[in-house]
């Protein structure tokens, strides 16, 4: 399998097709790089270089105990795109992988990067502080470490099965294959590496990330998302950014990715060619 090795000794697995433009995709928490499996394949028939990683911890990838923050996703990506001596990137980063697309952009700069996406992304804050009152109260968080630490196995299954995709929504019908492979992609990781992500993913302020990026953003989000609620999420994510254009829609659930691929690859592409 092909992988790097990263400055703490931690192996990254990654997937590299094509030629092209390169977009480079950053996937949700607890899942893999498979979970881009619609886009990749799409934009590879459309003559682009698509790739993605396992973040630590998480899939293919080592297993480690350390470094499950956002300095190190950033750092690892920046490895990653540097290994590969990419150049006029597309990032595309889903939930976390949202975060870390904002933390590798405002930490690394732009030099290799021509756009970027966040869809249903965690940035700029989920947790309720004093400056962020619309937050989520950390005791959400708390709760699904809790569930995680006391039987991943299940709260794998509950979570896919109800809020994620919306399964759990009036006259949804629910995926078996679909849920089947979540549970499938998160049970490949960590515990530890998934158990210190949700702070991670909770905690950490993009603001100043969001703030230093100039090159063009598509940030796309539901308002039906009961993963990363709407009104903390992406409007405040797209005035945060110099040149950012939101893209809202009513009832695709967090999962949108999969349940919407149809659409979400064509306006991403709209968007790249744009």
């Amino acid at each position: 399998m092909p992988t790097i090795t990263v400055k703490d000794g931690t192996e990254i697995f990654y997937k590299d097709w094509g030629t092209g433009q390169p977009i480079v995709f950053s996937h949700g928490w607890p899942l893999s790089a498979d979970d881009w499996d619609p886009q990749m394949m799409f934009f590879l028939s459309k003559g682009f270089r698509v790739i993605a990683h396992d973040r630590r911890g998480h899939g293919r990838s080592s297993q480690t105990g350390e470094g499950h923050d956002m300095d190190h996703y950033a750092d690892d990506l920046a490895a990653l795109t540097a290994h590969l001596d990419l150049k006029n990137a597309i990032h595309i980063g889903h939930s976390t992988g949202g975060g870390e697309v904002a933390h590798y952009i405002g930490r690394h700069g732009e030099s290799r990067v021509a756009k970027a996406a966040l869809l249903c992304a965690v940035p700029p804050i989920m947790v309720k502080t004093a400056s962020n009152p619309g937050g989520l109260p950390k005791e959400v968080f708390d709760g699904l470490q809790a569930s995680l630490a006391a039987n991943r196995a299940q709260f794998y299954r509950d979570l896919p099965e109800g809020p994620f995709y919306g399964f759990n929504r009036p006259g949804a019908k629910a995926q078996e294959g679909v849920i089947a492979n979540w549970w499938r992609q998160g049970m490949m990781g960590g515990a530890k590496a998934h158990y210190d992500g949700i702070v991670a993913f909770s905690q950490t302020d993009f603001t100043e990330d969001l703030k230093k990026i100039t090159v063009p953003v598509l940030v796309m989000h539901s308002e039906d998302d009961q993963i990363v609620p709407y009104a903390d999420a992406g409007p405040l994510s797209a005035k945060l950014l110099q040149n950012g254009t939101l893209k809202t829609y009513k009832d695709y659930p967090h999962g949108m990715i999969t349940t919407h691929a149809d659409v979400i690859n064509a306006e991403l592409l709209a968007f790249i060619q744009g």
